[in-house]
Parts: structure tokens; C-alpha cells; sequence
């Protein structure tokens, strides 16, 4: 997104690297728990309670054992105690979460919406590790997540402006200006739920009474609803169009893999929805400007 951009060193005093090492290791820690997300959530377990545990032995994972990156590699990816193999799954959430923030900090600067984008990222990052290992894309991380968006297309315009949502700054929201800037931004969220949500729940339809099979689940539908709350729907259609484009290159390269090809093999389309949602808020008004200003010129 096109945010008004604010130099960390300009507001802390501090110098602008301390803002990414700080920014990763959150990220880091912030991965630690999408863990203990990732794990617990789809076999329907508290997130809060007990304490991490060994899956072998149920020891207690010991706090200097719980370092983000750093213990699995001290430990060489086993357990202290009974030696089992840690999923190398673990630091590369860590891993991935720390970056993923720090690009986050990168492209939205050091301002008001940073800790929306931040939220936003690391519920990307769950829900594409749950959905790649259980094809799920569970309630319990969705409808929190449309709440979250609701409530930040209501409250960021009254008190930080309209900045932060180029939507507002389109039509057809451009010819709501007689509202007020939070009533258009509800609307506007709205309007991109159904575009994402919406969409793919048409196209699953359209698919069911061709073929006779579902086309996906409405985890999906509910997801990318959420997703178009909060980016609006000009960037959600851009979200849709990176999933389908790379999971279809995915999926062609899957089939081009097995030695019987079927056509029916069942791709998690959550991981390519959320990868297309993470680039779409960073990075979505400069594809759109660009992909206008190269072949729609005028």
C-alpha cells in the first residue's frame, strides 16, 4: 500500500537498523507462538494452556530451550531429553515470520497502520501453515480476523484518515463523499468482502453444478472475506489473481509429478490466497499503478 511513510530514526532518534533487528526478532517471537497456533488450533486445543511440551517424552520445553531459531539449531533439531527430531517446521515459521515482518517495516514505514499490517501478516503466516498441513482454514482464526477488520476500517478513519485505505480514494466510494469518512470505509470493507469472499464462493458454485464436486471449501471463502474487509477491493481482486495465478503454476507442476495424472488432486488454495494477500497489502498499489500505466496507458 501507498502509506504515508515515517522514518523510524525521525520519531525514536535511534538509528534505522536498530528498527529491523528489533522488528525481526518480534517477528521471530511472534513466529514462536504462530506455532503453537499452527499446532494446537486444528486439533481444536488451548493456545494458552499447558506449556510447550516435547510430542515424545511430554517434557516441558524449558525457556532457554524456547529461543526462536536459535534453540533448534543449538540443539541440532532434537529434544533435550529423549532426542526425537524437532520438525524443522518450527524455525522455519520463526524464520519466516521474522522476515516477513521486516519487510513489512520496510514497505509500510514506521507509522500508525504498521501494527494492523503486522496482525494481518502473521494471521497470513497460520493459516497458510494450517492449511498446508490439514486443508483447513478454520472459524476460530477467520471471524476474529473479519472482526479485526471491521473494526480498524471504522476507527483508523476517524482518528488517522482516510491514508491508509486507497479504496476510499476509488470509486465507487468516491461518490459517497457526502457520508461520513468511517460510514465510507465500512462500505468499502463490505464491498471488498464480497469481492473476495463472494467471488470465490460464485466460482465454487458455478464449479459444483458443472462437475458434481466442490471446487473448495468455504474456509476459503470465509478467509478471503476477511482478507477483503480490511485491503478493500481493488487489492483483494489482486490477491486472488497472484493465488490462482501461482497455484495454478503449482498445481501444474504437482500434476506434471505423479505418475498417474488426475486432474481432481487437491491443492491447499489457502497458501496461495495468503501469499497473494501479504504481497497485495505490501506491495499492491504499485503493481496495480504499474500494470495500469504499462498497458492501459491515458
Amino acid at each position: 500500500m501507498n502509506f504515508l511513510f515515517a522514518s523510524f530514526e525521525t520519531v525514536t532518534g535511534l538509528p534505522e537498523i536498530l528498527g529491523y533487528i528489533f522488528t525481526f526478532a518480534f517477528g521471530a517471537i511472534v513466529g514462536s507462538f504462530l506455532n503453537v497456533v499452527i499446532h494446537r488450533v486444528p486439533n481444536e486445543l488451548s493456545i494458552v494452556f499447558p506449556n510447550s511440551a516435547c510430542p515424545k517424552c511430554k517434557n516441558p520445553i524449558k525457556p532457554y530451550d524456547n529461543l526462536p531459531i536459535l534453540s533448534w539449531l543449538m540443539l541440532g533439531g532434537k529434544c533435550r531429553n529423549c532426542k526425537e527430531k524437532i520438525s524443522a517446521r518450527y524455525p522455519a515459521v520463526e524464520l519466516l515470520t521474522g522476515l516477513l515482518f521486516t519487510l513489512t517495516f520496510w514497505a509500510i514505514g514506521f507509522n500508525a497502520f504498521l501494527p494492523v499490517c503486522l496482525i494481518f501478516v502473521a494471521v497470513m503466516v497460520s493459516l497458510i501453515f494450517i492449511d498446508a498441513e490439514h486443508m483447513i482454514l478454520p472459524n476460530v482464526i477467520n471471524f476474529p480476523l473479519l472482526g479485526f477488520a471491521l473494526l480498524v476500517r471504522i476507527i483508523y478513519p476517524i482518528f488517522f484518515g482516510a491514508e491508509y485505505f486507497p479504496d476510499l480514494r476509488h470509486a465507487p466510494l468516491t461518490a459517497m463523499q457526502n457520508l461520513p469518512i468511517w460510514l465510507v470505509s465500512l462500505i468499502g470493507a463490505v464491498l471488498g468482502g464480497l469481492v473476495g469472499g463472494g467471488f470465490l464462493w460464485l466460482i465454487g458454485e458455478i464449479w459444483k453444478r458443472l462437475r458434481g464436486v466442490d471446487a473448495m471449501g468455504l474456509g476459503d471463502v470465509k478467509m478471503m472475506f476477511a482478507v477483503g474487509a480490511l485491503l478493500g477491493w481493488r487489492l483483494t481482486l489482486l490477491s486472488l489473481f497472484l493465488g490462482a495465478f501461482s497455484g495454478a503454476i503449482i498445481g501444474v507442476f504437482v500434476v506434471s509429478r505423479q505418475k498417474e495424472k488426475d486432474m481432481q488432486t487437491q491443492i491447499p488454495f489457502g497458501i496461495f490466497l495468503g501469499i497473494g494477500s501479504i504481497i497485495a497489502l505490501l506491495f499492491g498499489e504499485q503493481i496495480i499503478g504499474w500494470y495500469l500505466n504499462t498497458f492501459i496507458p491515458g
